[in-house]
């Protein structure tokens, strides 16, 4: 997902607060620049949130597999 960030209408709000336009252009353009960069979307948490879940059911199921393989070992020696 994709955001749109008006720099203009940033910059604007910056000058009307006594800001001077150079800064406020310079502001508006490192928001745009490194802050909307690094944004994370509701999408981009379910995505890492669907990874984990996949990544531990893997994971628990292969610790499940080698105890039982263990346990089964076990009881041949017994």
């Amino acid at each position: 997902m994709v955001f749109g960030f008006d720099t203009l209408s940033f910059a604007r709000h910056l000058r009307e607060d006594g800001v001077s336009q150079e800064q406020a252009e310079a502001h508006a353009e490192a928001v745009r620049q490194f802050i909307m960069a690094e944004l994370v979307t509701k999408q981009d948490l379910t995505l890492a949130l669907e990874t984990q879940t996949l990544r531990l059911t893997v994971r628990l199921g292969l610790m499940l597999a080698a105890a039982v393989t263990l346990l089964g070992a076990i009881l041949k020696l017994t």
